[in-house]
């Protein structure tokens, strides 16, 4: 999930770049939008916007609804369209702009996510239009952790709403992902295992995966208000079936007996519609959108009872998500780095040499012929690319991979190939050097050895990063 930051940062620039000087979003004649600002955690100041049902002079008191996002940069334009949605229920509804500071792709804390809610959710206490006793928080995805903290920690929040919510850590959640999403591109074989397992823990192990370990059963066991936990059945991002086993059983350890459990049909993570079975990412929402879920806070200010419930079959999950393993000190990234730096250096070094000593009008031809240079080549484009590619598809959400042939794709086909390559050049060679040895200059012993170390290096982290399986 956070795992996607990139790819909504570029987005965003994009959007920044072309949007026309002085834009903004249309006001809906049917509501009122009001802009607000307001303090969150460590001073950092925030920027939202109020969509609020018409005033009609009266002193009707509404319910109240403060929005997260998921991840990403989180502009309150992405909960725009629902926010209005429950505004039309007579809900009061508070979006505003994720935090930039202390929040990119590799850093951002939920407590201090979750402080930020509260902030929000203060202001929202405070209009004039808004019953301060019935005000809720409503968190999409990691929005939904952030939420279910911020819930925990005052008992002024009087119910609770999420969307998509994962009750697994960030990183086992994005390994699941990545694995549902490669094989609805009908990948199979070792893409699939190093993304959801090596890249994971890589990613991990070196510190650029955010709150990776954060586990959210704690805030859900201090959960007390009133729960209504949403799911999509077409939901491939939270594992879904699983989070809401984990998040039921969270909220019954606590002693929390008033929350409803919904399976919400033809929609996906983000309860949004779906056109290709929750792998696609259009924008529109249900015509019924809002409907039960102001319902259900009516049912609260009323005083209605609300024992445990759940509405719409389960999700089918076929697989179940695994835990990381720690890395092994063979995979540790300072060993990554230096591996990688080896290849840089041997691959690149022995062409580079060749060039340098032609410029000076070396003409003698290499002793060691065609093997070195497929080894010096072959070795650098697999490792380099290797590592693009995968960080490309971590990028993506593995949702944007090239086409497949045979179960591969084909930009992994191709790193297979080069790595295979590499692996007969080295041993062929290691054979030439081995019978060339004794003609061969100091300088180029010493060129040739460092060639064949990065080789040599290169066979057990091809293995380790699936370029050598099946």
């Amino acid at each position: 999930m956070c795992r996607r930051g990139l790819l909504f940062a570029a987005l965003l620039c994009v959007t920044i770049v072309l949007l026309p000087a002085g834009s903004a979003v249309a006001r809906p004649a049917d509501l009122t939008t009001t802009e607000v600002s307001f303090v969150g955690a460590g001073g950092v100041e925030l920027h939202g916007t109020l969509v609020a049902p018409p005033s009609r002079g009266t002193t009707e008191l509404h319910p109240g609804l403060v929005m997260l996002p998921g991840a990403g940069p989180g502009e309150r334009a992405e909960l725009r369209t629902a926010a209005e949605a429950y505004a039309r229920h007579g809900v009061v509804t508070l979006i505003y702009d994720k935090r930039t500071t202390g929040y990119s792709m590799v850093h951002r804390d939920y407590s201090v996510l979750a402080d930020d809610a509260l902030a929000a959710f203060r202001l929202l206490q405070k209009r004039p239009d808004v019953d301060r006793g019935k005000v809720g928080l409503w968190g999409l995805s990691e929005g939904a952790w952030s939420a279910s903290l911020a819930a925990s920690r005052s008992a002024d929040v009087a119910f609770l709403i999420t969307a998509g919510a994962v009750g697994l850590t960030p990183a086992r959640q994005q390994a699941w992902a990545y694995g549902e999403f490669l094989r609805h591109h009908r990948v199979s074989g070792s893409l699939t295992d190093t993304m959801q397992d090596t890249a994971t823990r890589q990613l991990v192990g070196a510190g650029l995966f955010p709150e990776a370990d954060y586990n959210p059963v704690p805030a859900w066991e201090r959960v007390h208000q009133p729960v209504l936990a949403l799911w999509g059945v077409l939901d491939h991002e939270a594992a879904p079936a699983e989070s809401a086993q984990i998040i039921r059983k969270a909220l019954a350890r606590g002693g929390n007996t008033h929350y409803t459990i919904r399976f919400v049909p033809a929609v996906r993570h983000n309860l949004n519609l779906s056109e290709d079975d929750g792998f696609d990412r259009p924008s529109a929402l249900p015509a019924d959108y809002a409907d039960f879920e102001s319902s259900w806070i009516q049912r609260l200010s009323d005083g209605g009872g609300l024992p445990p419930v759940s509405v719409g079959p389960a999700p089918q999950q076929d697989r179940l998500s695994q835990a990381l393993a720690p890395l092994a000190w063979y995979e540790s990234p300072w060993l990554q780095l230096v591996a990688i730096s080896l290849f840089v250096v041997g691959f690149a070094g022995y062409p580079l040499v060749g060039a340098v000593r032609k410029l000076r009008g070396d003409r003698h031809p290499a002793p060691l012929g065609w093997s070195a240079r497929w080894l010096a080549g072959a070795g650098l484009a697999a490792s380099v690319g290797t590592l693009g590619y995968l960080l490309f598809c971590v990028i993506t959400a593995a949702n944007i991979i090239g086409p497949v042939l045979l179960g591969r794709t084909v930009p992994w086909l191709a790193l297979q190939g080069l790595a295979v390559a590499a692996v007969v050049a080295a041993v062929c060679t290691a054979v030439t050097w081995r019978r060339s040895r004794p003609v061969l200059s100091r300088s180029e012993r010493a060129r040739l050895g460092l060639l064949l170390t990065a080789g040599a290096v290169f066979v057990p982290w091809a293995v380790q990063w699936g370029l050598l399986l099946p």
